[in-house]
């Protein structure tokens, strides 16, 4: 049978879709590679940060310890560890003698003699002062995280609220408005950074731990935090916003 006039030709049957091919033996070894590093990594920087502190702990300890005490001197083998052990239950103690009255009293002999020293003084209240902010349980100091408008408008940076401004600085920053000290760490070393002392109404605090904060800023933003935490900053800024707009 002839095909009616200007009745479109029949078609030839499309041809079937090439499945995509996976890689090839080369990538194949290229992933499990990578893979294997995403995997060893970690897991060999950790252990070989944790074998150096407990080496150079034991290290220090063994000056101090005699040897008849090592465990070392008895078996075949070295024992790592124990000088971790030693000095935890030495700092233990040294804490115990220095909560009742005599161990006061020798401490504060001790610093007595510490401030006849000029250079060793400076150091000594220096560091002294650093690790009682540190380790103090009431300390205020890095326990909030806050977002500033920092370098210009509508760049928001992350800081870490400090204590507030001592009495001396208080007292020569504008009046009435109260202030707050922040650090604002630098990407990706957060050791370095800019002090500022800002009024209390420019600093946003936000739901972050000082811990997911420096994570944050030491990774670029790679990692991050757990939970919604880009819509709560978000919604953050644009509360802070508004408020800056009704006042205006």
């Amino acid at each position: 049978m002839t095909e009616a006039y200007g009745a479109p030709s029949p078609q030839p049957p499309a041809d079937p879709p090439v499945p995509p091919r996976g890689p090839g033996i080369g990538g194949r070894i290229r992933n499990w590679f990578l893979t294997g590093i995403v995997v060893a990594g970690p897991l060999a920087i950790t252990l070989y940060l944790v074998l150096w502190f407990v080496d150079t702990v034991d290290n220090w300890v063994k000056r101090i310890i005699p040897v008849k005490f090592w465990p070392d001197a008895y078996l075949p083998f070295p024992l790592p560890g124990f000088g971790v052990i030693f000095a935890f239950l030495g700092l233990t103690f040294l804490g115990f003698l220095a909560a009742n009255l005599a161990g006061r009293s020798l401490i504060a002999l001790g610093e007595a003699i510490l401030d006849r020293m000029p250079i060793i003084r400076s150091i000594y209240k220096s560091m002294k002062q650093i690790f009682e902010t540190i380790f103090s349980r009431n300390g205020t100091s890095f326990r909030k995280v806050g977002l500033i408008e920092f370098p210009g408008n509508g760049m928001w940076s992350l800081v870490f609220i400090s204590a507030p401004p001592p009495d001396k600085i208080s007292a020569s920053l504008p009046l009435p408005e109260d202030h707050l000290s922040v650090f604002l760490p630098c990407t990706p070393n957060p050791t370095t950074g800019f002090y500022f002392f800002l009024p209390a109404r420019d600093v946003i605090e936000v739901a972050l731990s000082p811990d997911e904060a420096a994570k944050l800023i030491m990774s670029c933003g790679v990692i991050q935090p757990e939970g919604q935490t880009s819509p709560a900053l978000a919604e953050a800024v644009r509360q802070a916003k508004a408020l800056e707009e009704d006042a205006a």
